[in-house]
């Protein structure tokens, strides 16, 4: 799913009205029919509502949902703050219609006026300004947004909260913005809801379709976009009835460490659930008995160092190849990952403890092989690419790092970002917070090796291997709950994300 910015969604609306052809007031209807579809599905009892409306569309959104609303049964109150004198031409003509419905009762409020009450167990429902401001809230109306924020009650805000800026970082909106427990956002995420600094502003967020024109969809050229399901499907490859272990290629694991070889091992059965054909793990010696009795499918190759990575082996018969995972980051593992960087002819895999060297030693990283992966998590990244102010400038830094090196960047969290060397950026749509758990980190690594192994390309591997890393993770949960999720079980839970993948 492309995600557009604020002025390309402008452009949407106007081609849509233009070449469906459909009316702004009758587009305005769809997304009022979408909002209060949802809002009916979530609510099991018909509780007062209160909405705020502007007197921009935004606004008009508001005076038709409350209209629906009254028409299903809510008590409705919708409060006009009167900021200006004008209204956009839609908004007026809802607001007219609401003002005829048995159950709407329309309410002004001014700068100097007493705010309403609002009790917890009402629905407060934002439509003051929605996506298009550019500036900071002040005044009176930001009064009315820390009023809105100082109730118990739920606040949903339509197409984004009020105040809040889409493609800029909020850390240095001084303005009042409303702090939504839902936002329902029209056909396309905004960019500043996969940010982590703005969730506490946005809430859970809802995409919601009203229709706009595919054909510019289609067209209209982006940098961002929002992986899904229908995204990742058509990348996976199908299996020749014919097909033998060689088909799937032979991925190499270089990790684990003394006191630390569960990441080797979490990552090695993750590269072979993923479908390559063979995995080899480097591996200390002292390590051998314990990889190949936990997972006796998978190769091993003994370092010459019983504690730590010291050597590399001979890489001519493997078709993929990640470091990191428990690796340690002593100064012989150091020379050995040198050694790995100034050999090797195929993208590699970076994870953990390899970044960790890597962020000490930052002159290898330009004879690093075009198309290499690097997985780090907000702490690895701030090591390996720099500090930000804000997670706007960490994501340009993120960008400029992939161009600069034609490398892709996976900065591991919720929606989990991935960079290309294009400037592109892909966020995913799956995982939960109980994949926040030691290991998890390695089963992605494996993922992405099994994936890399099998002919898949470095884009492709990192997008479809996040996706079902988040899908496992999803299924571990419905299971497990978040709390007792664990690395193992992502592992566990990869044949089910495949199998649902191939049956969708």
């Amino acid at each position: 799913m492309k995600i557009l910015p604020i002025e390309e969604i402008r452009k949407a609306d106007a081609y849509t009205i233009e070449h469906e052809p459909i009316s702004d007031i009758d587009l305005m209807e769809r997304a009022a029919t979408e909002l209060h579809d949802w809002i009916l599905a979530k609510t099991s009892s018909r509780k007062p509502v209160k909405i705020f409306c502007g007197l921009g569309n935004n606004g008009g959104d508001g005076f038709a949902l409350g209209r629906m609303l009254a028409v299903s049964g809510f008590q409705v109150t919708v409060f006009i703050v009167k900021y200006s004198d004008k209204m956009s031409d839609s908004c007026r003509i809802n607001y007219e219609r609401a003002g005829k419905i048995k159950g709407v009762e329309l309410i002004e409020i001014e700068k100097g006026d007493i705010l309403p009450k609002i009790s917890n167990d009402e629905l407060i429902v934002d439509a003051i300004f929605g996506s298009g401001l550019t500036r900071p809230i002040t005044g009176f109306i930001a009064d009315i947004v820390e009023h809105i924020n100082g109730n118990g009650g739920i606040t949903v805000s339509i197409d984004a909260p009020s105040g809040f800026f889409c493609d800029s970082t909020n850390k240095e909106n001084a303005g009042g913005i409303v702090k939504a427990d839902y936002t329902l956002s029209f056909q396309f995420p905004k960019l500043g809801f996969l940010f982590p600094e703005n969730d506490i502003l946005v809430g859970q967020w809802v995409v919601l379709p009203i229709g706009l024109h595919p054909g510019f969809i289609e067209k209209v050229q982006v940098d961002n976009f929002f992986v899904r399901a229908r995204d990742c499907r058509p990348l996976l490859k199908p299996r020749s009835k014919f097909a033998h272990k060689g088909t799937f290629g032979h991925g190499l694991l270089i990790a684990g460490g003394y006191g630390k070889m569960g990441a080797a091992l979490l990552a090695a059965k993750a590269g072979l659930k993923s479908g390559a054909g063979l995995i080899t793990a480097h591996i200390p010696e002292k390590g051998n008995t314990i990889v190949q009795t936990a997972v006796p499918e998978a190769m091993v190759s003994i370092d010459p160092d019983p504690k730590h990575f010291s050597e590399v082996p001979k890489l001519a018969k493997y078709n993929a190849i990640a470091i990191g995972p428990g690796i340690g980051t002593g100064k012989e593992t150091q020379k050995a990952l040198k050694t790995l960087v100034q050999n090797a002819a195929i993208p590699l895999i970076f994870d953990a403890d390899a970044l960790n060297i890597l962020s000490e030693n930052k002159t290898w990283i330009p004879f690093i092989p075009p198309g290499s992966i690097f997985t780090p998590h907000p702490g690895e990244f701030q090591r390996l690419i720099g500090k930000s102010k804000n997670d706007f400038e960490r994501n340009k830094m993120q960008r400029v790092f992939s161009v600069r090196n034609r490398a892709y960047v996976i900065l591991k969290g919720a929606h989990t970002a991935i960079t290309c060397p294009d400037g592109s950026c892909y966020f995913n749509s799956t995982g939960n917070p109980g994949m926040a758990t030691g290991g998890s980190g390695d089963v992605l690594t494996g993922i992405l090796l099994g994936l890399m192994a099998q002919g898949y390309s470095s884009k492709t591997a990192s997008i479809l291997g996040v996706f079902l890393h988040g899908l496992a993770g999803d299924f571990a949960a419905e299971k497990r709950g978040y709390e007792a999720l664990i690395a193992g079980d992502i592992v566990d839970n990869l044949g089910k994300a495949f199998r649902k993948m191939h049956r969708d």
